[in-house]
């Protein structure tokens, strides 16, 4: 579902995706039941052989399963120092969001998010990450930020820093951080879903956007404006969740994909 959802995205904003595969799911679009694990050899061979078949102009790495995968994929990234980087490491479809082993959650933060360009959380989990680094709990955003700026990630999207309003009013407020603190925040109309995909769609649409060439700031604001618009035009087609709509945008980005 994860890579299904991205190579929309991708399509979408006219990027050609290439993919990887961490886990495979038994997924429908109400819940993830079971997921089978792909071996970290087979993750490596499978990068190393597009990588050296056709050129690339940014990585997405969404959510894992072993710290295995997570060294594999942090020795490929290094080789490529010089391209976007976009991570999502955890997947809100799973029972435990993926934050229940401290160690994963370690392996990302020394391994992974020193090497990105742009780390994509919630609030909720950058304060569990926070967890494998300081001791007791209260609202320590900017400390915690912080702490993973300071270790060479180079710009942290946080999601749902923010709320006001109500009913069809109500707005959400995502914050885009950089080394020197806060560099800007973005409103979005809350919608009432449930949606499966949706901070998926938002870390895609930021790899498509740096792929094209914008920078980190313009990239979170197109990123944002494009994943709105995908819930805004969200549609049932199972009896589950509702799945972001990513081709509702093409009259109006204006891409011009080189």
């Amino acid at each position: 579902m994860g890579i299904q959802s991205d190579l929309a995205a991708f399509g979408a904003l006219g990027c050609h995706g290439l993919s990887v595969t961490t886990a495979l799911l038994v997924a429908d679009s109400a819940r993830i039941e079971d997921t089978y694990d792909i071996d970290a050899d087979w993750l490596v061979d499978q990068a190393r052989l597009i990588l050296e078949d056709m050129p690339v102009a940014a990585f997405k790495v969404g959510a894992l399963t072993s710290i295995e995968q997570a060294s594999a994929i942090a020795e490929i990234i290094s080789d490529y120092p010089d391209l976007p980087f976009i991570l999502d490491p955890f997947l809100s479809s799973l029972p435990d969001s993926g934050l229940a082993d401290d160690d994963m959650l370690g392996a990302i933060r020394q391994i992974l998010a020193p090497q990105a360009t742009i780390l994509l959380l919630s609030q909720v989990e950058l304060a569990r990450m926070a967890e494998t680094w300081r001791e007791g709990g209260g609202d320590m955003l900017i400390e915690d930020v912080a702490e993973l700026t300071g270790a060479g990630c180079a710009y942290v999207l946080v999601t749902g820093t923010g709320a006001s309003g109500s009913g069809a009013a109500a707005l959400r407020t995502n914050t885009l951080f950089g080394e020197e603190g806060v560099l800007a925040t973005f409103d979005w109309r809350h919608l009432a879903g449930p949606f499966v995909g949706a901070g998926g769609t938002m870390s895609a649409a930021l790899a498509a956007y740096m792929a094209h060439g914008r920078d980190p700031l313009a990239a979170a604001r197109a990123a944002q404006d494009f994943t709105a618009g995908a819930l805004a035009h969200a549609q049932r087609f199972g009896m589950g969740k509702l799945v972001p709509n990513k081709f509702f945008a093409h009259s109006f980005h204006g891409l011009n994909p080189t």
